[in-house]
């Protein structure tokens, strides 16, 4: 259980410093969303590759926890429709939960080789 632990530990401080490093660089909302539709895509990979082994707990519970940002995404699209931009609160929304929807299925489909 501790290595177990160990690894998701050292798999979330990695996700969170690439997370924070990509919006930094890019700028939130949007980075926000682009982290979570990379992410979502990398889960789906993973899922299907990784789901029996022992990297799953770093790469998926690790690095892809602490990559990906549904409370960032939560707390950005609340700050867009405090701040009165409503249709840019909820193009943002949809878009963000539909399009990490879509990249976690072809994650998964490419990685059983359905789009090869």
């Amino acid at each position: 259980m501790f290595y177990t632990l160990s690894q998701v530990a050292l798999g979330g401080a990695i996700g969170s410093v690439l997370r924070h490093l990509c919006i930094s660089s890019l700028g939130a909302p949007w980075a926000t969303a682009l982290v979570n539709i990379a992410g979502s895509f990398v889960m789906g990979i993973c899922f299907v590759t990784l789901a029996r082994t022992n990297l799953s707990p770093l790469l998926m519970a690790g690095v892809l926890g602490g990559f990906t940002t549904f409370s960032a995404f939560s707390l950005d699209s609340l700050k867009l429709w405090q701040s009165g931009q409503i249709p840019q609160a909820a193009v943002y929304t949809l878009a963000s939960v539909t399009l990490s929807l879509i990249a976690v299925a072809l994650g998964a489909a490419l990685a059983r080789g359905a789009l090869v």
